[in-house]
C-alpha cells in the first residue's frame, strides 16, 4: 500500500488582488514520478516555492512527510530552482564542498564523479562558464543528494532537445532509490513517458489530477493529448 508523502489542501496563495492559486488540493505519493503541469503563470512556481519552503504567506495546509515546511523538511527535500541559485565567484568544487557541508544526504563523491562525466572544469570560475555548464552543475548538485523528493521546476525550459534528454536521462539515472520526483513543465513530450502522475493547473486551479494508467486507458489518448484539449485556449503552454 502507497505511502503519502506530500500533501496539499486548499492551498491558496494571492500577490496583492491577483490571486496565484485558487485552492489547490491533492495528493503525492511515495516512490512516483509526477509532471507538475501547466503554461507558464499558471501557479507552478508559487506552488513550489510553497511546499519547499520559501513562500510563507499562504493560505492552506503543506505536509511532507506529515510535517509542515521548515527546517525539518529542507532536510529530505532536494530542490531545483528554476533561475541559477550559484555564486558568480564559486567554483564547481566550492559548489560540491558547500553542499557537502550543508546537506548530510549529500554525496560528494557521486557530484565529482558526475563534473567529470559532465566535463566540468572543478576549479573555474561559475561566471565564466556557459549557461549549459551552469545548468549542468545546478542539476548535479541537486541529484547528487538522497533526498525523499526532488522537486524540479522548468528543468527543460529554454534549452534544445538533445539538451533536454540529456537532462531527463541525469534525473532518471541518478535520483535516489525509492524516491518521488515533482517535475514542473509546459513541455509534454519530453517527459510523457516515464511519469506516473500528472497534475494540471490551469489559472490558479487544479484541473486534472490523474494516473497516467488512467489518462491513457483503452486507447483513450496520451498525455499531450489531454495537455492540449485542457490548455486549448493557452497557445503559450506549446511554446519550447
Amino acid at each position: 500500500m502507497s505511502e503519502t508523502l506530500l500533501k496539499v489542501r486548499n492551498l491558496k496563495k494571492s500577490y496583492g488582488t491577483h490571486e496565484v492559486l485558487k485552492g489547490v488540493s491533492f495528493d503525492i505519493e511515495k516512490n512516483n514520478i509526477v509532471g507538475l503541469l501547466g503554461p507558464n503563470g499558471c501557479g507552478k512556481t508559487s506552488m513550489i516555492k510553497s511546499i519547499v519552503g520559501l513562500i510563507n504567506d499562504y493560505e492552506g495546509e503543506i505536509l511532507i512527510n506529515g510535517i509542515k515546511p521548515g527546517m525539518e523538511t529542507k532536510a529530505v527535500v532536494a530542490y531545483l530552482p528554476e533561475r541559477n541559485f550559484l555564486a558568480p565567484w564559486m567554483t564547481p568544487q566550492n559548489a560540491i564542498n558547500y553542499m557537502a557541508d550543508f546537506y548530510s544526504n549529500f554525496d560528494k563523491e557521486k557530484a565529482i564523479k558526475m563534473a567529470e562525466t559532465f566535463q566540468l572544469p572543478l576549479k573555474q570560475k561559475i561566471k565564466t562558464m556557459s549557461k549549459g555548464q551552469q545548468e549542468k552543475l545546478q542539476l548535479l548538485l541537486v541529484m547528487s543528494r538522497k533526498a525523499d523528493i526532488y522537486i524540479l521546476d522548468e528543468p527543460l525550459g529554454g534549452v534544445d532537445l538533445v539538451s533536454r534528454e540529456f537532462i531527463l536521462d541525469t534525473i532518471m539515472r541518478n535520483h535516489a532509490e525509492n524516491s518521488t520526483i515533482l517535475l514542473s513543465t509546459h513541455l509534454i513530450y519530453d517527459i510523457e513517458k516515464v511519469l506516473d502522475r500528472v497534475i494540471m493547473i490551469k489559472d490558479g486551479n487544479l484541473v486534472v489530477n490523474k494516473s497516467v494508467e488512467e489518462i491513457t486507458a483503452d486507447g483513450a489518448g496520451t498525455v499531450e493529448d489531454l495537455f492540449r484539449e485542457v490548455f486549448r485556449y493557452a497557445p503559450e503552454a506549446f511554446k519550447a
